[in-house]
């Protein structure tokens, strides 16, 4: 195919690797730019200059080169802040492109999306979109709704978002699904086990705010005898002292008796994470709503068998009594009474956990999710039946 650029105005792939406050985004363009990478393309990621000492361009070890660009102050900025730099950053990609073309350009959140969509206009650059999370209030929705029609084609990481990005009226045929990839090398069901003390374990991983559902599952606890419940991640700052969240879900613990029962880690870099997964008889994933799921795919991979809620990524994914369980969001007891009929049936944990690994090996690989992905830039790429018909020779 040739060239392609990536827009990550603000998750650098540089932090994914090992870095504690790295979000799902970070991981998402690292991964993905190694895995196009790997299938012998060539990508340039171009995100904003967040440390005054970051160099210009960095070329990585999976061969991707990362743009730093010169946007706004070198730190890391609000979104209104960022927002109102979009013209400084789309000036830059301009330039850039107007050096080296790509031949497409993939825009991962909205306002990376604007910003490719100014920076590619009048250059005939394909700009594909995907929003990783779409927004709530009614400016978002009409900012995401111009730039859906302005792209030429959206990219959904599960099923819910692209009905979402319908609804918005952004024609089905520009649409398509592609989920989140999980590395299937980390996350196996092969290596270390992380120890522990009672004969069961639910473990549940992310960060810690209100949507992620630990609350529900703090409250389903009470009547799971005898298991332990290990909440992995960091706060909103990256730490737990004095976080208000981790505060109040220690105090919900405390009131329920659970003090004892209940283990918060802290965060947890991407290499200690399968462990962890590994040591548990169940991975909870609760959330309210979720972009995703990364958290549940990660623990498919290693063999292990999920509860999930079923809302967004996590709906695509495990496929319900057969690759995992699935419960309604924000239902303790149905939570209780999924995590206990799993407790005690060893035979249907092994079943569901090797199902749930099958699942993720064919559809979640990071090299699979590339080569869906260059489909869609070729499509976008290859000249339609009328610009074709209109360069050919007359007789």
């Amino acid at each position: 195919m040739g060239r392609i650029a990536l827009v990550s105005e603000h998750a650098s792939p540089l932090t994914a690797p090992g870095q504690l406050d790295a979000g799902s985004q970070n991981a998402y363009v690292a991964a993905l730019s190694a895995a196009l990478c790997g299938l012998g393309h060539e990508v340039v990621v171009y995100t904003r200059r967040t440390a005054p000492r970051a160099p210009n361009r960095v070329r990585t070890q999976a061969g991707y080169e990362v743009v730093h660009v010169h946007s706004g102050p070198s730190r890391k900025l609000a979104e209104d802040e960022a927002t109102s730099r979009v013209t400084d950053f789309a000036r830059f990609l301009s330039a850039d492109w107007n050096a080296k073309r790509p031949d497409v350009v993939h825009a991962q959140g909205w306002l990376s999306g604007i910003t490719a969509v100014l920076g590619a206009r009048g250059r005939q650059v394909p700009v594909v979109q995907t929003f990783h999370t779409l927004g709530s209030a009614d400016r978002s929705l009409a900012v995401e709704r111009l730039l859906g029609k302005e792209v030429a084609k959206v990219v959904a990481t599960h099923s819910d978002e692209a009905n979402d990005v319908l609804r918005m009226g952004i024609c089905g045929s520009k649409v398509s699904v592609i989920p989140h990839g999980v590395d299937l090398k980390l996350f196996t069901p092969h290596g270390a086990i992380a120890p522990r003390e009672r004969t069961r374990r639910i473990v549940a991983a992310g960060q810690l705010v209100p949507h992620q559902g630990f609350d529900d599952l703090i409250r389903a606890l009470s009547t799971v005898d005898d298991a332990e419940l290990v909440i992995a991640g960091g706060s909103a700052t990256g730490r737990l002292r004095g976080d208000p969240e981790a505060r109040r879900l220690r105090t919900l613990a405390r009131s329920r008796g659970l003090a004892h029962r209940v283990t918060f880690t802290g965060p947890l870099r991407q290499r200690e994470l399968p462990a962890l997964l590994r040591s548990a008889d169940v991975v909870a994933c609760t959330p309210r709503y979720e972009s995703f799921g990364v958290n549940a795919i990660e623990a498919m991979a290693c063999g292990v068998p999920v509860v999930v809620t079923a809302v967004g990524g996590l709906v695509d994914a495990v496929v319900d009594e057969e690759t995992g369980v699935r419960v309604p969001s924000q239902d303790p007891r149905a939570i209780s009474q999924a995590l206990t009929a799993l407790l005690r049936d060893a035979t249907r944990r092994r079943t569901l956990g090797a199902a749930g690994r099958e699942r993720i090996r064919a559809r979640y690989s990071w090299d699979s999710v590339a080569a869906e992905l260059v489909r869609v830039y070729a499509d976008v790429i290859r000249p339609s039946p009328e610009e074709t018909s209109a360069h050919e020779p007359r007789a």
